[in-house]
């Protein structure tokens, strides 16, 4: 570690898979730990370089790490070559090649110069180097010009020698990326070295490497915050499809003396490993509580100065570092990325992720293959499942500060390459159908027309590809239901955020069943969970996923096990046909038990043109009738109750639904006294939830206040929904829209301004 005692400039070769990294003790130091802004760092680096030319990473080690990549190293390399050619090549410097005349003059004066560009100026800074034999080539053209005899041919002499080391240093990969820069060049400073190096920094008590500087050509397109201090930056790069997701957490802006009490700290703490029965005991507060007391003890003991605050970040910084995901964590912190991805082989390409604004971006964050090591066995301990090569996948899920994540990893013999990961960020609080107005997955017609079908306590399968947005959809419509009715929910992979829904009162269930992936033997098959969830009682039933055999679990509860309740899943699927095709096909569920989805919602996402940008929308919603035999689509089986109109950019009503020719919606009229036969009086009930939550979308933006589309307030405001209707039903003797609407809206205006 970086507080051991070593000499300065002390070094080590260590050899890291396919890298040979140069390894140099900057602590102490007083020209700090950094080529770019130390000519005496760059020299002593080549110094070093000329015993090991065979080097691909350089690591200047201080309170942190600046560690220059295969392409950096490269360049260092090749100029460490080029000294040593200079000084090989025909002895350059004896007094037969640099003088055909034996001029005494001329001899001391071009020996001069050239020990000094060879032995001082290419080593601390080659740009300068190229400067002033570019000069003094330029100078000798104009002498020779003014003069004539001996000594113009003499010092045509000299200038074919230094033309040739001219053009072998124009062939340095330096020197060509520094002639991008020279228009701005001043000799001897060194902020073009900033333009030509991309140094990653990692500071000693972590693992993950960093790149701190943004790329010259980038251009900023978007900022924001996450929290309070951690700033992300969007950047367009030329000749790039992809943008930069740029962030700067505060475990990357520091002062030395805190990094250094963060390292002890750390390697303290991590000398306990709690085997998985002890994380229960050993949680994070657990680890903020010793953590603070324990960075409080080494600040006292180093004479380290922290304010309470300063003290509480610290301590978030070590928590995550110990006990947390790492820099993941700052990742999951925000709300605008949707999926995470760190690729094989680890180390040698940056985290990767999906932005809700900007799509595929690839971050300035590198993980290491310690990283990598790390993140697994953390993830083998909390989930209790293998992950090795017998069993080459682990399927599980992981709770942060931030935000929830689905977890996949996979190693060999799967990935050839070794670790690989990828995690599908769910919010902390469960998404709400005007949430998704906000962001215009759905329009308030739509969202509308799901209230009302959740209430009718219908069968939903929510279909679409990956990263659709399906389970997001069926996290919005467990905060449809109200809260009086008990609600199960079985996933294999916990994705519904249960806990946040209990605290804010409703009745909800949660269990847990085998992956199809990862197969663990202690947990009960996915099919008898759903059987199991029958047993438990009259419950609306939640199913986090159809993969396999549960399917018809699934369709026995549609039948016969929810009764009046909504049952509703998740499902892969491209459109109504290609889910039925699925279940009843892949999954052997037979066409009559099919026939017990009510609804099919379709998600997916839709491209722009250039094919830069994706967004998530709801494509389809179709209902399900019931008078077919062998195949839905060329029985009229499907029935658009509402479609995507990509002019418009959003769903609209079908005439099977504005005339009220649904089957669906007929069957749920039927059971209400109000409703029955009255085809206006479900679409004004329709209409009227669909004015509420596009009600709630306008006063969010308006007052700025996103809170009140959280599952949290949403919730009461369907409540009271329910409530005012129920009012208004007993004193008009039917729910009268525009009374029920009043009263809700009354309700809401009175609740903001409190």
């Amino acid at each position: 570690m970086f507080y051991q005692k070593k000499e300065i400039c002390d070094y080590t070769v260590v050899k890291d898979a396919e890298d040979k990294i140069l390894r140099v003790n900057c602590l102490g130091c007083p020209y700090g730990a950094s080529l770019e802004d130390y000519e005496i760092c760059m020299a002593k680096t080549i110094d070093k370089l000329l015993e090991n030319e065979d080097v691909t990473r350089v690591i200047l080690a201080e309170a942190y790490e600046n560690e220059y990549g295969s392409e950096d190293t490269f360049m260092l390399v090749e100029i460490a070559s080029l000294i040593k050619k200079f000084l090989k090549v025909d002895k350059l410097l004896s007094s037969e090649k640099l003088c055909p005349y034996d001029c005494t003059r001329c001899l001391s004066k071009r020996s001069s110069f050239l020990q000094k560009l060879i032995f001082d100026t290419l080593r601390k800074d080659p740009v300068l180097a190229y400067y002033e034999l570019k000069r003094e080539i330029s100078l000798l053209d104009r002498s020779i010009e003014e003069k004539g005899g001996k000594c113009a041919e003499c010092e045509y002499y000299f200038l074919q020698i230094l033309e040739k080391m001219l053009k072998d240093l124009e062939n340095t990969k330096l020197i060509r990326k520094a002639k991008k820069f020279m228009g701005k060049y001043t000799p001897g400073r060194r902020e073009i070295y900033r333009e030509i190096f991309t140094p990653l920094l990692k500071p000693n008590f972590m693992l993950t490497r960093y790149m701190a500087t943004v790329p010259p050509s980038a251009e900023e397109v978007d900022s924001y915050y996450i929290g309070e201090d951690i700033e992300v930056r969007i950047y367009r790069l030329p000749e790039y499809v992809e943008y930069l997701y740029f962030t700067v957490p505060p475990e990357f802006q520091l002062p030395e003396d805190q990094y250094m009490i963060l390292g002890v700290a750390r390697e303290n703490l991590a000398s306990h490993k709690p085997m998985s029965a002890e994380f229960t005991k050993y949680s994070r507060e657990y680890f903020e509580k010793v953590g603070s007391d324990l960075l409080m003890d080494l600040a006292n003991k180093y004479g380290v100065s922290l304010s309470s605050q300063r003290l509480e970040k610290l301590t978030e910084i070590l928590t995550r570092y110990t006990i947390g995901l790492g820099i993941l964590e700052v990742i999951i912190a925000d709300d605008k990325v949707q999926d995470i991805y760190i690729n094989a082989p680890i180390g040698t390409q940056p985290i990767r992720v999906t932005h809700q604004d900007f799509g595929e971006c690839f971050t300035n964050i590198i993980p290491t293959r310690e990283d990598a090591e790390a993140l697994a066995s953390r993830f083998r301990l909390q989930s209790g499942r293998p992950l090795d090569e017998a069993e080459p996948v682990l399927d599980t899920e992981a709770d942060t500060p931030g935000g929830r994540v689905r977890v996949c990893v996979i190693t060999r013999n799967l990935s050839p390459k070794g670790l690989a990961f990828a995690f599908r960020r769910h919010r902390s609080k469960p998404w709400t159908l005007p949430l998704f107005i906000d962001n215009k997955m759905i329009n308030p017609l739509a969202a509308g027309l799901l209230s009302f079908l959740v209430d009718g306590g219908r069968c939903i399968l929510y279909a679409g590809p990956r990263g659709s947005g399906k389970t997001s959809m069926l996290s919005a419509t467990i905060a449809e239901i109200m809260r009086k009715y008990r609600i199960i929910t079985v996933e294999d992979t916990l994705e519904i955020p249960v806990d946040y829904f209990r605290q804010i009162g409703y009745n909800i269930l949660s269990l847990k069943v085998r992956s199809i992936i990862t197969k663990l033997e202690s947990e009960l098959p996915a099919e008898e969970g759903i059987r199991t969830a029958l047993r438990l009682g009259d419950s609306c039933l939640i199913i986090g996923e159809v993969r396999s055999t549960e399917a018809r679990a699934l369709y026995e509860a549609m039948r016969v096990g929810a009764l009046s309740n909504v049952v509703a899943g998740t499902i892969h699927g491209d459109d109504p046909y290609g889910v039925w095709d699925r279940v009843v096909n892949d999954l052997n569920v037979p066409n009559t038990s099919f026939k017990a989805t009510d609804i099919i919602v379709m998600v997916s996402p839709i491209r722009s043109a250039d094919g830069l940008h994706r967004y998530r929308r709801v494509v389809q919603i179709t209902e399900v009738r019931k008078r077919w035999k062998n195949d839905p689509l060329d029985e009229g089986g499907f029935v658009d109750l509402m479609v995507y109109d990509a002019k418009k950019d959003a769903l609209v009503p079908t005439d099977t639904l504005c005339q009220g020719d649904s089957e669906i919606l007929q069957r749920i009229a039927s059971r209400v006294k109000e409703w029955a036969g009255n085809w206006n009086a479900v679409w004004e009930n329709i209409k009227l939830r669909a004015k509420i939550k596009e009600t709630l979308v306008k006063y969010a933006r308006k007052l700025n206040r996103r809170d009140i589309l959280e599952a949290s307030f949403v919730s009461i405001a369907n409540d009271v929904f329910h409530l005012a209707c129920d009012q208004v039903r007993e004193e008009f003797g039917s729910v009268v829209a525009e009374e029920a609407y009043a009263r809700w809206l009354s309700w809401l205006r009175e609740e903001l301004r409190r």
